[in-house]
């Protein structure tokens, strides 16, 4: 891959197809094996986050992306899902969950919002 002045989702998505093919170590792992570092990123960015730590925050959302792709690679490889997949379950959830934003349900208040979430989710969970 060339080096580039800015990279984008799309060569994140290449970088990691490449380090799947051609790391020894990255061949071995699987959705097991990483989830370790998924916790870790996420505990770092918490403490990042609560010393206010902008720089640190932004590397390690980056390394909380990397953890996502990492296993969205990992299941697209097995046949089971795609990092697509995963973007568009998530875009239908939020959607579906603000129908103050994308419907024309009306809301008071952020109290109003949460309960509405609720409720929503609860029915999700029936379906």
């Amino acid at each position: 891959m060339k080096k580039k002045k800015k990279y984008n989702f799309e060569d994140l998505l290449k970088i990691m197809e490449n380090i799947r093919k051609k790391c020894p170590w990255d061949k071995r792992q699987t959705n097991e094996s990483i989830l370790k570092y998924l916790k870790e990123e996420t505990e770092e960015f918490s403490e990042a986050l609560i010393y206010r730590d902008y720089e640190g925050m932004k590397e390690e959302l980056g390394d909380i992306l990397w953890q996502v792709v990492f296993h969205s690679q990992i299941l697209k490889e097995k046949n089971i899902f795609t990092i697509d997949e995963v973007i568009d379950n998530l875009c239908r959830k939020m959607i579906r969950r603000h129908p103050h934003v994308f419907g024309n349900k009306k809301v008071k208040d952020e109290k109003e919002v949460i309960e509405n979430w609720e409720k929503i989710k609860e029915k999700e969970k029936r379906t």
